[in-house]
């Protein structure tokens, strides 16, 4: 077995311990049978079950320790914790995969991730906070363990998105009985040091320094909204932005299928869209990598409207399978501004999406009926694959078919593969 033993203190001082994703808004108990446009979804049944806080520098001391002693955040329902728990047991071996994978250099960017050791706070000439070149202009949000600052650069005068950390209190965050937060942010640094995407939200640096308390991720700053915030009519985004949406969500999802990473929270709330109308993938907290093609999994960790049928019955599922049935409900949601499955409590809602026909509108364009029947079939061996979403007569629609992105290990796979056939070649002239 390949698998590499890392202790504790192996891990922080790789830069290891950070993830991306905004906050939602605080769960509520009522049911919300609509999206409204220009506001964060707050209903728990649309969220989840991470462990979020909202932190202020100040609420914590120099050992980051903070007045928030919840373990599972007072929220999360006591099924979505048990669901938690039990789907903690494949992150341990996704960690063992990522690891081997970075440690035999087999990741898909030209260029690493930045790696800093040394955390200098200090500030500008206006008063304004600065880490290392980073000049603070304003916080965006917070994620599940941490906060999400704006940031510009005093070397290239870009803005940046930096996720601020304390480490200690990762450790001492207990998400499930055998596992503190440091687990989860680990996986997802790991996985963000992987990807290269246009699709996909960029991790540009991560700031550890061994001395410090303190740790950073600097991530691409996505200047646009939410999918789902201003944009549109209230019944909708249309079937012209909806397509545009769907094609960027697809392309990034296939990447991250290509490489074995099972996104496992696809919904309109971990979609960015710049400003330019260019979707990117974010959070990928729940996200695990396999070795091979046995993507099976036991519980879905992600947000219950979103969850696939087979994942509802609590049985073994195939995860890429069940992200493609999170884009059904994406696109459902982009096209009528609705969910097709949501109950008044988590059961019902379950219920509704393992038993309930979908509604569609009579008057609704055949191919995209078609599409969304594919998308959200129950079936998960007769569900359509990403592969053939991309080549869907709804999708490829007037903007042709989607373009084949050549990512950079493929790259170079190939071009190896030319350098072994030339050699080849030459030894039999």
């Amino acid at each position: 077995m390949f698998i590499k033993e890392y202790s504790l203190a192996s891990v922080v001082q790789m830069g290891c311990c950070g993830c991306f994703g905004f906050a939602l808004a605080k769960k509520q108990k009522k049911a919300m049978p609509k999206l409204h446009f220009g506001n964060h979804i707050t209903h728990g049944l649309l969220q989840s079950p991470d462990v979020e806080y909202d932190e202020e520098e100040d609420d914590y001391d120099d050992n980051g320790n903070g007045n928030d002693d919840s373990f599972y955040g007072e929220d999360m329902f006591d099924s979505e914790k048990r669901d938690q728990e039990e789907f903690k047991n494949p992150s341990k071996r996704s960690q063992d995969i990522l690891l081997y994978r970075i440690e035999n250099e087999l990741i898909c960017r030209e260029f690493p991730v930045k790696e800093t050791h040394e955390v200098v706070r200090s500030e500008d000439e206006n008063g304004n906070k600065m880490v290392n070149e980073y000049v603070r202009e304003h916080k965006i949000g917070s994620g599940s363990y941490g906060k999400v600052v704006l940031y510009r650069s005093q070397v290239d005068g870009n803005h940046y998105a930096i996720k601020a950390f304390h480490k200690s209190h990762l450790l001492k965050l207990r998400v499930a009985p055998s596992e503190t937060a440091m687990t989860d942010v680990l996986r997802e640094v790991l996985i963000m040091k992987m990807l290269n995407h246009p699709n996909i939200v960029n991790l540009i640096e991560v700031i550890d320094d061994p001395n410090t308390d303190h740790f950073y991720m600097v991530l691409e700053y996505v200047e646009g909204k939410w999918v789902f915030e201003g944009a549109g009519p209230p019944g909708g985004l249309g079937e012209h932005v909806s397509r545009r949406y769907l094609r960027d969500i697809v392309s990034g999802l296939m990447y991250l299928h290509s490489h074995n990473i099972v996104h496992g929270d696809i919904k309109p709330d971990n979609l960015l869209v710049t400003a330019t109308g260019t979707v990117k993938i974010g959070d990928f907290s729940v996200s695990q990598v396999f070795e091979d093609e046995n993507d099976e999994l036991r519980r879905s960790p992600g947000t219950p409207v979103f969850t696939a049928p087979e994942c509802c019955l609590g049985l073994t599922y195939h995860g890429k399978a069940a992200d493609t049935w999170a884009v059904g409900v994406t696109l459902y949601c982009m096209i009528l501004g609705q969910y097709p499955f949501l109950g008044d409590t988590l059961q019902d809602t379950y219920d509704k999406i393992v038993n309930d026909d979908m509604w569609l509108p009579v008057d609704m364009n055949p191919q995209l009926k078609n599409l969304l029947e594919g998308l959200l079939c129950k079936d998960p061996t007769q569900r359509l694959t990403l592969e053939r979403v991309a080549d869907h007569p709804w999708v490829v629609g007037d903007e042709g078919p989607m373009p084949q992105f050549l990512c950079w290990c493929k790259r170079n796979k190939i071009q190896r593969e030319k350098i072994s056939d030339g050699n080849i070649t030459n030894e039999i002239l």
